[in-house]
């Protein structure tokens, strides 16, 4: 079976258990071909975050099995902050942004899926919830992806997600949301999300793989390895 992508992960300079160079070795022998690290971030550790995972990236790239994207994931702040934070990620070397999307199981504040669709410097809007059509229609004008989520609970509104994405032509990605090793996917779990949350056929390839694989080529180019 075809290797996979995980866009959406976690080490210990958030929440995470794991230390960055042990998430991307376990993610590997899951099968994973590329990896990005996405910790939590709001304005208190955004800057430490990301120019940590840029020097991980930058300094040990050679010797790592698998591509490495250093990104974030902005977390519970005001929908007003989403851009001007993700923006300042970009600039510090983020190769991809993720937004703590509305997920039913957190108090998220309202309007944050609204603010992070139609932010140009957010590449994923993650576990969004009960999305709606017409904040879907902006992320797919503005080319954010809209995340089927393989973590517990997040889950649970994924067949919703995909099927207001169909209705407004967004695209998908899968992702585990991973904060420990037993959290990260493999090619055949990977596969059973998105077939669970309703996709199939072109569809499913699309979102395994060539999504996922366009984004890792534009945040590559990003952070200057594109030849990677």
């Amino acid at each position: 079976m075809r290797g996979h992508y995980e866009l959406h992960t976690h080490s210990f300079f958030s929440d995470g258990e794991l230390l960055p160079s042990e998430l991307i070795r376990r993610a590997y022998i899951k099968g994973c071909i590329a990896i990005a690290i996405t910790d939590h971030a709001d304005a208190s550790n955004l800057e430490r975050v990301v120019k940590e995972l840029a020097k991980l990236a930058k300094e040990q790239a050679d010797s790592l099995p698998i591509p490495i994207i250093p990104g974030v994931e902005i977390t519970h702040v005001p929908p007003s902050l989403i851009s001007p934070l993700a923006k300042k990620a970009k600039e510090l070397g983020a190769g991809i942004v993720v937004v703590h999307g509305e997920t039913m199981m957190e108090p998220v504040q309202p309007g944050t899926n609204r603010a992070a669709v139609e932010c140009p410097y957010v590449d994923i809007l993650a576990h969004p919830g009960f999305i709606t059509l017409e904040e879907a229609q902006i992320a797919a004008q503005n080319g954010v992806y809209l995340e089927i989520s393989a973590r517990k609970w997040h889950c649970l509104t994924n067949g919703h997600v995909v099927k207001i994405a169909k209705l407004a032509g967004a695209k998908l990605l899968v992702n585990s949301d991973a904060h420990s090793s037993g959290d990260l996917m493999d090619p055949e779990l990977a596969r059973k999300v998105a077939m669970g949350a309703g996709l199939e056929g072109e569809e499913l390839e699309l979102t395994l793989f060539h999504n996922p694989r366009s984004l890792v080529e534009k945040a590559l180019s990003h952070i200057g390895r594109g030849n990677s």
